[in-house]
């Protein structure tokens, strides 16, 4: 049959192919890690926890309750100088600031020689850890280890803040460790340009090797694919020129900038970013995002859903450890009027309380957040 007649010529080439692909490597296994790749080598998240911890420390903090006289100056003391060299600002701002890279932060009344209260200050989250009994803390120094219990009725000279996370009750999550992996994405992305800069750009392709049905023996595949990975595999290698011998051909391939458009995919990295920590990203000037119909809108939904949530958070936080050294139960207040942003909506508060007749006017300083008018004449 002409089937059996027809001689058939089969060619055979051996086909090296460059993929790269590989386990990713994110840099939120560890808290080190995470913090030199998303606070010391990342612009977006940097930005990010500046913008919080500087936003939220610019809402001052003050009592808003009659102390007794050694109370009120002390607390009074410990919101605006908390230490030598150290404004109550500068000590919310590193707190804050705390939160939003470990999702934890340390507060430690420092007390006198006769156990009066000498100042307060931050403990940075690296140096704390609780204790394998649950209760207390154990701090490291250069002088060497202390340890933080409960007094007799049960409070503590250590302050912890820390973050949303069900999942644990000892330390907390944080919003950096929340972005991680777009954080590695977007790090990577400015790797890969910078090492095609470096290596003259040259995009990716395959190695194509033998005619006629000739191959490579074991050895020498094995030599060229060891090559391959440690010299034109990764970012790090992008674009690395190739010495090619023996018969090798280079042809090449998809996966260059253009095709992958990392420029895109890092404006979206960029975005999952500025959406783990709570800032619109019009704020940062990231384009291509619409979310908000100009910049007054989008600084007061950040004010609103991030800036004063924390706050809040942190002021009935501060009440209630403070609260542990004083007769009286303090209560702490911010000041919300020092806040532009918010502007317009207390101008808006304040007109329609004039024209609400039909309450008294210790109700509505309530409604405003003052305190009532007979105590208010008394101070």
């Amino acid at each position: 049959m002409f089937w059996k007649n027809k001689e058939n010529k089969t060619r055979t080439n051996i086909l090296v192919a460059l993929a790269g692909l590989g386990d990713a490597d994110w840099s939120a296994t560890t808290p080190k890690r995470l913090v030199e790749a998303g606070f010391r080598q990342n612009p977006v998240s940097y930005r990010c926890i500046r913008m919080i911890a500087e936003t939220a420390a610019s809402v001052p903090l003050s009592l808003a309750c009659e102390l007794c006289a050694k109370d009120h100056e002390t607390i009074t003391r410990l919101l605006k100088r908390p230490g030598r060299g150290e404004t109550g600002q500068s000590l919310l701002e590193a707190i804050y600031g705390d939160l939003q890279i470990s999702g934890n932060a340390f507060l430690e009344l420092v007390m006198g020689a006769d156990d009066a209260i000498a100042g307060l200050q931050r403990i940075p989250p690296a140096a704390i850890e609780p204790l394998k009994t649950g209760v207390g803390y154990a701090i490291r120094t250069r002088s060497g280890r202390r340890t933080i219990r409960p007094n007799a009725h049960g409070w503590m000279n250590v302050l912890h803040l820390r973050a949303l996370d069900p999942a644990s009750h000892a330390f907390a999550m944080s919003p950096l460790q929340a972005a991680g992996r777009a954080v590695d994405i977007h790090n990577a992305g400015a790797n890969w340009t910078k090492a095609l800069i470096d290596n003259a750009a040259r995009p990716s392709g395959a190695l194509i090797y033998g005619k006629e049905g000739a191959h490579l023996s074991p050895d020498q595949f094995s030599r060229l694919k060891d090559e391959l990975d440690t010299a034109h595999s990764g970012a790090r290698n992008a674009g690395r020129p190739m010495l090619l011998e023996g018969g090798l051909d280079w042809k090449p391939m998809g996966l260059t900038p253009t095709d992958m458009d990392f420029i895109s995919a890092r404006r979206e990295a960029s975005r999952e970013i500025a959406l783990a920590f709570g800032v619109p990203p019009m704020l940062l000037g990231i384009p291509g995002d619409n979310t908000y119909a100009n910049y007054r809108e989008a600084n007061l939904a950040f004010w609103r859903l991030t800036i004063l949530p924390l706050v809040q958070r942190t002021r009935r936080a501060l009440e209630d450890w403070l609260s542990g050294v004083t007769a009286d139960a303090v209560e702490l207040v911010a000041d919300l009027d020092a806040v532009p942003a918010l502007g317009p909506e207390r101008d808006a508060l304040w007109r329609r309380l004039q024209t609400a007749d039909f309450i008294s006017t210790d109700e509505k300083r309530a409604i405003a957040g003052l305190r009532p008018q007979e105590v208010a004449h008394a101070d």
